[in-house]
């Protein structure tokens, strides 16, 4: 048992530490990205109008300190439709371009997965918009701006050095706590094994992996990527969790957003939404 508790700590400190100048070149990209251009996009999105899930998928798949919390921000003040809200929660996916840039993982293959991951949330963005308005027959409120206000909590105000510095040490540390739990479960249960755990049953490994996925909590869209980049589990369920992960977004729409139901609908949309689409990936075959 020492044997193996030594193996793995082994290989998690050197599969961790090896990815400290990618994660913080990353984060250094991402913060300055944020200063730059972050007030332009929200206000490009904005002002979208019935294009507004188009402008969401695009522009929420950009890495970004906090865009699902502003959104639901603009959500609460129904600056941005419901439809353009799920098309930034879908687009966006917390610590997933970081973790797949330090993986070395190749450029057409990130660019598959993000390019997938726009067009999946237009498209949902769009559906959300015509099931809520032209089936339920709901409208959105009128604008009432003065509930948006700044909701990230990612000391962007500290300089891009020093949050990316930040960013790069809170990410190791859940990078390195996933890798010895991984790791550990590789060499007791085997990798092949927990594989199987995801596979054996169609849909469970999808629904499971959007639920991991909408924990508000950046270290679930590390350990849904690391479980992919590790073959634990395929690109179907890979994109259902990843697809729902918007992040610290949910709890500020909760706490903003004034309608319970409203925003239990929501969140069952995003589930639903995830999950549909991971099967859809898993039953066409499709790879990254």
């Amino acid at each position: 048992m020492s044997h193996i508790l030594l193996h793995t700590l082994e290989h998690s400190v050197m599969d961790s530490v090896k990815l400290l100048p990618f994660l913080f070149l990353t984060y250094l990209l991402m913060e300055f990205l944020e200063h730059h251009a972050g007030n332009t996009i929200q206000k490009r999105i904005g002002a979208a109008g019935r294009f507004g899930p188009v402008w969401g998928g695009l522009l929420g798949v950009v890495p970004q300190c906090g865009f699902s919390a502003a959104a639901s921000s603009l959500y609460a003040g129904r600056v941005i439709t419901v439809g353009t809200l799920l098309a930034i929660y879908l687009s966006t996916s917390d610590e997933m371009l970081p973790i797949l840039i330090s993986r070395a993982v190749p450029a057409a293959t990130i660019a598959k997965i993000l390019a997938t991951k726009v067009l999946l949330a237009v498209a949902s963005g769009f559906a959300a918009e015509f099931f809520y308005v032209k089936i339920f027959g709901r409208k959105e409120k009128e604008m009432d701006i003065h509930v948006v206000c700044e909701e990230e909590k990612c000391h962007c105000e500290d300089g891009i050095f020093v949050s990316a510095l930040k960013h790069t040490l809170r990410i190791f540390f859940y990078i390195f706590l996933i890798s010895v739990v991984l790791n550990g479960a590789v060499e007791i249960i085997g990798e092949e094994t927990l594989a199987r755990a995801f596979t054996a049953v169609p849909v469970v490994g999808e629904a499971v992996a959007a639920l991991i996925g909408l924990i508000p909590n950046c270290a679930s869209s590390v350990v849904i990527t690391e479980l992919y980049l590790d073959g634990i589990i395929g690109a179907g369920a890979m994109m259902s969790g990843l697809l729902v992960n918007a992040g610290v977004g949910l709890p500020v729409l909760l706490r903003l957003n004034r309608n319970a139901k409203q925003n239990a609908g929501i969140i069952a949309a995003l589930y639903g939404l995830g999950v549909f689409w991971g099967v859809i990936i898993e039953l066409l075959g499709i790879t990254f």
